[in-house]
């Protein structure tokens, strides 16, 4: 159809320049022919070429296109995920770093709590010995006192006895014993 149409033209064309004077396509050496062959013989090119190269290397462009695409719009999502996951790990680090100064500030109060009450343990304790200690010392200090007495009694009856160079009776032994001990009580 194409050719007819080109043909009618060429004729067309050539009635009007063959009405007046020669064309100007004849002019150069032109053959109406040639030419018609030649633009139909490129059309068929161009059809196979089309067909066969230009199209299947369109869409091959078109799909690598839409890879690059794909392939762009995954690395911003990767980007943004990237990011996220950026503020969560931050996020997790500055919860994980409260939690432990809370845990270091409690075991350092239970430290302390500790310390104190093993301190107040320990005076409590040093404190029962000092007053056992006291204790014992003031039961010594009686029982020597009682020795002294009864020794300071003895040796008085002793002394009494041989300054009077004679021997007593118990009830005089008792007497001087007794007035001795008031003696030394009152001491």
């Amino acid at each position: 159809m194409l050719t007819s149409l080109f043909l009618a033209v060429a004729e067309a064309h050539d009635a009007v320049a063959g009405a007046s004077e020669p064309g100007l396509v004849e002019k150069f050496g032109i053959d109406w022919h040639y030419v018609l062959f030649q633009g139909i013989s490129f059309l068929i090119l161009f059809g196979v070429l089309y067909k066969f190269f230009i199209k299947p290397t369109t869409s091959a462009m078109e799909v690598r296109q839409q890879k690059i695409e794909s392939g762009l719009k995954y690395a911003e999502d990767m980007k943004v995920q990237l990011a996220k996951a950026q503020q969560e790990t931050a996020a997790l680090i500055k919860t994980a770093q409260l939690d432990s100064n809370k845990i270091i500030e409690e075991a350092r109060k239970t430290a302390k709590d500790f310390a104190d009450k093993i301190q107040k343990e320990a005076s409590e304790r040093a404190n029962d010995q000092f007053a056992k200690a006291q204790q014992a010392i003031e039961l010594e200090h009686k029982k020597m006192l009682a020795d002294a007495r009864t020794e300071i009694a003895r040796l008085v009856v002793t002394t009494t006895e041989r300054v009077l160079a004679k021997k007593l009776t118990e009830a005089d032994r008792a007497s001087y014993n007794e007035t001795a001990a008031k003696e030394l009580t009152n001491v």
